[in-house]
């Protein structure tokens, strides 16, 4: 008994069912979720939503709450009790409920269409035609809305087709205006390019006159100094005969002067008989020591300190070759600085190879012109007297230079060759 009272408690009056989510209104009274809430949708528009145990009435719809407690209680019961649920409610209570449903119904129908008191009743079909209007006003005004928005759309799409066609012009245009633009640039690069040309062709055509007359002005000063050099030779006849004459009295000749093979520089090689140097184009691999030339030279093995010495020399036709004098202190591995004639340690005769004759000490040099065949020089050291002189042993004997200096060191006589085909013998 007391099962099926506290079941009557826990069962909804509009479904006859245990509590599924139950909520509960203002007044106190709980009923289904969906139940309730299906119960206030009939309701809207009546002007007032009533509660179906109590009919308390209320103008806003009611707020729905929540009853935990309630629906644990009912789900307890539901699970213990499983058959009951599908048993149903006696046909009593459903005839009650669905009596008080109804009548709930129709009150509320028909107190949303009655006047207060000492007013005139109005009619079902006069209400009816009343929301008709209303509904007809409402469908009206959402027609024009509609209508209006169409409206907007279609004026949206055409701006749109608008814009497409500006762009597409703007884009034609800026196209053919890039096109014309490139035209122009390979225009201008065309003219450019034939103005370099036209330019090039004048400058190149001026500086082959400007080589031309150099070239005239190269070949009298060729003949200005072949005209010096034959009055150079007879006024210096009587001081190489005078020279001639006392290197025969009072001379030491060096017929036993040898190429020190220890000073050689790998770039050239060295003859059995230690008498020719010739540039190498093959390393010889000589042990490195201090003594050894990183460049394209070698010194002779004997020295001279004092008195007076000469010795002869014959070098190539080609290539470019030096003999000189050199302190033993010369730097070995100096680069272009321990070449002979390019410091303050050494004085040289150099031969170009445009025939011309450079006489050279401490990086100073001074040119003679040279055409003859003759190949054979003559080099006089004069220690004590501070002279070292050379001869172009030709027919007759040419006087070449002479070098003045106060010399602090022993010297020894220098040999380089520093192009293909060249070479030196003593």
């Amino acid at each position: 008994m007391a099962s099926a009272d506290l079941r009557d408690e826990l069962t909804c009056s509009i479904c006859l069912n245990i509590y599924t989510y139950p909520v509960t209104l203002p007044c106190g009274h709980s009923f289904c979720r969906t139940c309730i809430g299906d119960v206030l949708d009939t309701q809207e528009g009546s002007g007032a939503y009533k509660c179906p145990e109590c009919r308390a009435e209320s103008q806003e719809r009611p707020a729905l709450v929540k009853n935990r407690k309630l629906r644990n209680i009912a789900e307890n019961i539901r699970s213990t009790h499983p058959e009951q649920e599908e048993a149903g409610i006696p046909s009593k209570h459903l005839f009650i409920y669905l009596s008080e449903h109804i009548f709930g119904i129709f009150l509320t129908i028909f107190d949303s269409h009655v006047f207060k008191k000492g007013h005139q009743v109005e009619t079902l079909n006069e209400a009816s035609e009343k929301k008709k209007e209303k509904l007809k006003n409402i469908l009206q005004k959402l027609t024009s809305q509609r209508e209006e928005v169409e409206k907007r759309v279609q004026n949206l799409e055409e701006l749109r087709r608008q814009v497409q066609g500006k762009a597409a012009g703007v884009t034609e245009r800026v196209t053919a205006l890039i096109r014309d633009i490139r035209k122009q640039l390979e225009a201008l690069e065309k003219r450019v390019l034939s103005e370099i040309s036209r330019q090039e062709e004048q400058v190149s055509l001026r500086v082959s006159d400007l080589i031309r007359q150099l070239e005239i002005k190269k070949e009298e000063l060729s003949r200005k100094m072949d005209m010096l050099l034959d009055v150079n030779t007879a006024s210096d006849m009587l001081l190489d005969v005078n020279t001639a004459s006392d290197m025969l009295l009072d001379v030491n000749t060096a017929s036993d002067m040898l190429l020190d093979v220890n000073t050689a520089g790998n770039g050239v090689s060295v003859s059995e008989d230690l008498k020719t140097v010739s540039w190498s184009g093959i390393n010889q691999r000589r042990p490195e020591t201090p003594e050894r030339f990183q460049c394209y030279q070698v010194l002779s093995s004997r020295s001279f300190s004092s008195g007076r010495h000469y010795w002869e020399v014959e070098g190539s036709e080609s290539g470019e070759w030096r003999v000189g004098m050199i302190y033993p202190s010369i730097e070995r591995r100096g680069g272009w600085q321990s070449v002979i004639g390019n410091n303050n340690k050494s004085w040289c005769l150099q031969k170009f190879y445009n025939k011309l004759y450079y006489m050279r000490h401490d990086s100073n040099y001074i040119p003679f012109y040279h055409s003859s065949s003759c190949h054979r020089f003559g080099i006089f050291l004069d220690y004590e007297a501070g002279r070292l002189s050379f001869y172009e042993l030709c027919d007759p004997i040419r006087h070449l230079h002479t070098f003045t200096a106060a010399f602090t060191e022993p010297l020894h006589a220098g040999f380089g060759v520093y192009e293909d085909n060249s070479w030196v013998r003593i």
